[in-house]
């Protein structure tokens, strides 16, 4: 069975405030960007080491847990009816369109599965909980373009999933796991270790995209959206590298935690080289 690949992903780069990101506000199409030539190569050249990177632990040794999980996004009738929503309304701001939302959706699908057999869970609680993991994984970034964007997400999450056939407290443990998805951030107490396990399996989907996502897709869309020079995107590096390392030890679940560093640590080994890359000038057109 071909394992799921990953496809983009959240950043360890923030350009809040830098030059051009106003342009953003204003609602203009990102498909409208043309991205700096200097930025191609170096994208290119990220995208070549990511390539020779071998795939991650995790996709293999959960391929099946993998393919059910995209199973069931496509066809249960309350994941699939989101999955509709997000893809004609959700744009691709700073890398975190939909694409982005269904690669976290099946991680985080992926996750309870392997989380759920472990703790011998039956299998009608296990299907409540991939819907509620997935419905979180749809909606995560729906307001990325907003300031304190989890709990903005949250409180716009509610209001989606009036439409939808959730109980109350479904609901409620959807909008917490939004809530509480964002690095480096405090994390909000679970009221159970129901709505713990979906909030830690959508966390640590989302970190997953820190890895060789990063440097494949996000930071060059973040860059390119931004009108940000290499100039200023050197700057940041080292501190961008420094927040990428950090998350190693952010992981929540007991999944996530074996088999995130894995992630984290191909996202520095594609950083790494990218610097050496860009300082010796292999960049210039």
């Amino acid at each position: 069975m071909t394992p799921i690949l990953p496809l983009v992903g959240a950043s360890a780069f923030s350009f809040k405030g830098a030059p051009g990101q106003h342009w953003l506000a204003r609602g203009h199409a990102a498909s409208s960007v043309t991205m700096d030539p200097n930025y191609q190569r170096i994208r290119e050249h990220a995208r070549r080491l990511a390539a020779n990177l071998p795939l991650p632990a995790f996709y293999r040794d959960f391929s099946v847990e993998a393919e059910r999980a995209r199973q069931f996004m496509e066809t249960d009738p309350t994941v699939s009816k989101l999955r509709w929503y997000v893809s004609e309304t959700v744009d691709n701001t700073f890398g975190h369109g939909f694409m982005h939302a269904e690669k976290v959706t099946l991680d985080a699908g992926t996750l309870i599965l392997v989380e759920c057999s472990k703790l011998g869970e039956p299998e009608a609680k296990t299907e409540a909980l991939l819907t509620m993991v997935q419905c979180a994984g749809l909606l995560h970034d729906i307001k990325r373009r907003r300031k304190n964007h989890a709990a903005s997400g949250a409180a716009k999450a509610r209001e989606i999933l009036k439409d939808y056939t959730l109980s109350e407290d479904n609901a409620a443990a959807i909008c917490l796991a939004i809530k509480n998805h964002e690095a480096f951030q405090p994390v909000i107490e679970c009221p159970d270790r129901e709505s713990t396990l979906i909030s830690g399996c959508l966390y640590d989907a989302d970190k997953f995209r820190w890895g060789p996502d990063n440097f494949t897709h996000t930071v060059w869309e973040m860059v390119s959206f931004a009108n940000i020079s290499l100039e200023v995107f050197m700057q940041k590096y080292p501190e961008a590298m420094k927040r990428l390392a950090g998350i190693t030890d952010t992981f929540r679940t007991d999944t996530g935690k074996k088999y995130g560093p894995e992630f984290i640590a191909q996202g520095l080994k594609i950083g790494h080289n990218l610097l050496e890359y860009i300082q010796h000038g292999n960049h210039k057109v």
